[in-house]
């Protein structure tokens, strides 16, 4: 198996697809060549797969990245056997750095049990061999803002979350997220002021927190000591008039300001993984390993090797 997976890595890093090839050229066309960063590791999220995680394992693997973001909807099919996932990841030569766990939300009126079972995905997480899960939420008001009390009730939910996943090994991340609690960067901070650093660290998504009104660069240093982990991911606006509708894109294909990121990162010696997620093709004409190819090359034309 490592064999014919070593294989397959050297044919698809020999020539990428025509989809990737002419962005490589692009990006040093225009001059936004950056300096890579040294302490940071590259990853996938599966998410672009639609839950065909065995097939996004094997492409990622492919591809040479050197891990993989899965979902809650691997339980489905794992739950009751971790060691065969284990097994898939360690034969395709993938760690896990970051698990999306779901919603945490507020006012459900049982925490507890909301907190069991988390509980129970960090005991999943840790027989796959990884160490961190990812925390969102649906509790955002249909209409009008968060009110300060939610934001703040939310922090502590997540910290007492945090709290107990790290007694089990796990570390609880706070992931930014449009139409959620934290869609601004006001509510980040609020959020983030309201559980322990060693309880709850950041998982910040630069696009999410880019449409969001915010400043990825900013953030990276405002969170130097909190931010565990990025989604590497771009957005461009639609092209269908509605200037707050917006599309997320493969890396270097929209508005962030992917360079400064990548800057703001060296300047604070950042150590840990960057997983590039997108939450579906943009084009109906792409697969998800084109659009990863996509993203690969803009990183191959910034310096970094995948």
């Amino acid at each position: 198996m490592t064999a014919s997976i070593s294989r397959r890595r050297f044919l698809t890093q020999a020539g990428l697809t025509a989809f990737a090839i002419p962005f490589v050229s692009l990006a040093k066309d225009k001059g936004i060549v950056s300096a890579p960063v040294p302490g940071l590791k590259l990853g996938y999220s599966a998410i672009t797969w639609g839950g065909n995680d065995v097939k996004a394992i094997q492409e990622l693997s492919e591809l040479g990245f050197k891990g993989v973001q899965l979902r809650s909807n691997t339980l489905e099919k794992f739950g009751n056997n971790p060691a065969e996932l284990r097994q898939l990841l360690t034969q395709n030569q993938l760690e896990l750095p970051m698990f999306s766990g779901g919603n945490a939300n507020i006012n459900t009126g049982n925490d507890e049990t909301l907190i069991a079972d988390f509980i129970d995905k960090a005991k999943f997480i840790k027989a796959l061999g990884g160490s961190n899960i990812q925390l969102t939420n649906s509790s955002r008001p249909k209409t009008g803002l968060p009110t300060n009390e939610d934001l703040v009730k939310y922090g502590r939910l997540l910290n007492e979350i945090g709290r107990r996943t790290r007694d089990l090994g796990v570390q609880a991340n706070y992931h930014n997220h449009m139409h959620q609690l934290g869609e601004t960067p006001e509510e980040v901070a609020v959020i983030m002021d309201n559980c322990a650093e060693n309880n709850v660290k950041l998982l910040l998504d630069i696009a999410h927190y880019h449409q969001g009104g915010g400043d990825p660069v900013k953030a990276i240093k405002q969170y130097k000591n909190r931010l565990h982990a990025l989604h590497l991911k771009d957005v461009r606006p639609k092209n269908n008039g509605d200037p707050k509708a917006y599309v997320f894109v493969e890396l270097g294909q929209g508005q962030v300001d992917l360079a400064g990121v990548f800057k703001a990162l060296n300047s604070i010696k950042f150590k840990g993984w960057g997983i590039i997620e997108l939450d579906g093709v943009p084009e109906k004409d792409k697969s998800p390993r084109q659009c990863a190819e996509i993203s690969k090359a803009y990183l191959a034309a910034q310096g970094f090797k995948v």
